[in-house]
């Protein structure tokens, strides 16, 4: 009788264990964010998501990404960051690919691998062949010091930017998402994106692109967009 009860119990025990697994509660994100930078991509896809997650601001505009604290997280002094329980993320398209996939019942990246894949594929031509032009249009009117500054450069990103954009428009053609048929996480990327260019007058000549940028910003979930994150802040 003895070790009938002693095994019930080690059975309980067991049980008790499971349970308290099965029950965790998960702990909330942190987005470490500043309203009108990449951080967006990532607060439009946990708003997707409908994700609960605690905002974070740091605010560039006074050096808060300079301080000790937050170098600590990122050495880089760069947003957004996603903190997930013991996992730091840096740099947007990661992040954004880590959600996508932590919630895949939420169809925001497809199962199909070659579908995925294009996902992919514009995801790092979104960042490579569009984003990095508009930095150095940043960088050589904005951010740099005056002295620093150079206007060839301004052009020549003008122009690669405008070369590459017409790749997008094109494949925009008779399409309502990037990919497929449904909204994945390439066209949030995306879409910020083309506000961004759209910011410095560079979509002039791109109808498809900027009909397909308002109507992923239509979506109820979405950010604002970088023009209302700038008056945001005053």
């Amino acid at each position: 009788m003895q070790r009938g009860l002693a095994q019930a119990l080690c059975d309980c025990s067991f049980q008790y264990s499971d349970w308290q697994k099965e029950t965790k509660v998960e702990k909330q994100m942190q987005l470490y964010e500043f309203a009108p930078t990449r951080s967006t991509r990532v607060r439009w896809m946990l708003q997707e998501l409908g994700v609960d997650f605690e905002s974070i601001t740091i605010n560039l505009g006074a050096g808060e990404h300079r301080r000790p604290d937050f170098l600590k997280i990122n050495p880089a002094g760069k947003l957004p960051v996603l903190v997930d329980d013991d996992l730091v993320l840096t740099e947007s398209v990661a992040i954004v690919l880590y959600l996508a996939e932590k919630y895949p019942h939420k169809g925001l990246v497809p199962t199909d691998i070659k579908q995925r894949s294009q996902v992919y594929r514009w995801l790092l031509f979104t960042a490579t062949e569009l984003e990095q032009p508009l930095w150095r249009i940043a960088r050589h009117t904005a951010l740099y010091p005056e002295h620093l500054r150079l206007t060839a450069e301004v052009s020549l990103a003008r122009q690669d930017f405008t070369d590459m954009v017409a790749v997008l428009e094109d494949h925009m053609q008779g399409r309502q998402f990037i990919v497929g048929n449904t909204v994945t996480v390439a066209d949030f990327v995306c879409a910020y994106t083309l506000d961004w260019a759209n910011e410095v007058g560079l979509l002039d000549s791109c109808p498809h692109l900027l009909q397909y940028m308002e109507r992923i910003y239509a979506r109820p979930n979405a950010p604002l967009r970088i023009a209302a994150a700038f008056a945001s802040l005053s």
